[in-house]
């Protein structure tokens, strides 16, 4: 049996141009989630995203119309938390973000503190702060390890694009000379945690996603099959730009309806 039809015990997927754009539901979407719930497939909608809490996600899904159990939704934030709880147990940090961010990290014990932290991690934020930023950079100077939830330099609104992570993670290195370590999408980190959070092996899961950049080449990293949905950012004539490709491209979520079990036949 090879890689291509050895059977689908579970699903990863994206959210944002997935399951819903810009606050709607992506048709189908509801009946696909639907399906795995009733096969008792194990799932997990992943974002970048490190601003909300699962909960409170959970509670903006609903409003569009998706039931997705709050234990079903694996953010860049709890990635990021995992990642350090792994790496440095206990430890403290000066966190630039927001509730996702700080919620992940109190969990597993982190102290957020400016006096010495052992890391300073940067995550999503509407409200970036010039005295935030500039304390960042003072500590990353003083030797502070740098981490930033996800690589996104842009994030979507009603009036156009807003600076996202990867941009004020621009600014702190150019300022101090050091990268940070990303957590999120494209690293297949993310996509290893989220697998382990749900008990499944990469050969028998499938990721599902709108971009070519992050959910299919972390899907692809992480030894899983991919599927690209048209319903977001890349569409089928941006694959030809990629040196590599996706399992499968599709229209939406809702050409797998009926057949979540067996999408490569």
């Amino acid at each position: 049996m090879t890689a291509e039809t050895e059977p689908i015990l579970s699903y990863l997927t994206d959210m944002d141009g997935v399951l819903v754009s810009e606050e709607h539901l992506v048709p189908g979407a509801d009946e696909f989630l639907a399906e795995l719930r009733a096969n008792e497939t194990p799932f997990l909608v992943l974002t970048n995203n490190s601003i909300r809490t699962p909960r409170d996600l959970q509670a903006r899904l609903r409003q569009t119309g998706l039931d997705v159990p709050e234990e079903s939704i694996w953010t860049s934030a709890l990635a990021t938390a995992t990642f350090l709880n792994d790496q440095r147990p206990g430890g403290t940090a000066y966190v630039v973000g927001e509730s996702g961010l700080t919620t992940a990290l109190h969990e597993i014990g982190y102290v957020l503190t400016e006096r010495d932290p052992d890391y300073v991690v940067l995550g999503e934020t509407r409200t970036y702060s010039f005295e935030a930023i500039t304390t960042a950079i003072r500590l990353v100077e003083r030797g502070a390890r740098f981490i930033a939830t996800n690589p996104d330099a842009t994030g979507p609104s009603r009036e156009g694009v807003l600076p996202a992570t990867g941009s004020v993670a621009a600014l702190i290195t150019r300022a101090t000379g050091r990268e940070p370590y990303y957590v999120g999408k494209p690293n297949p980190l993310m996509m290893r945690s989220a697998l382990r959070r749900i008990g499944a092996h990469s050969q028998s899961t499938v990721m599902i996603g709108d971009r070519m950049d992050t959910d299919v080449i972390a899907g692809l990293e992480a030894g899983m099959r991919t599927i690209l949905v048209t319903t977001g950012i890349s569409t089928r004539a941006s694959v030809e730009g990629f040196p590599y490709r996706p399992t499968a491209v599709i229209d939406s979520v809702a050409d797998l309806i009926g057949r979540t079990r067996k999408p490569f036949e």
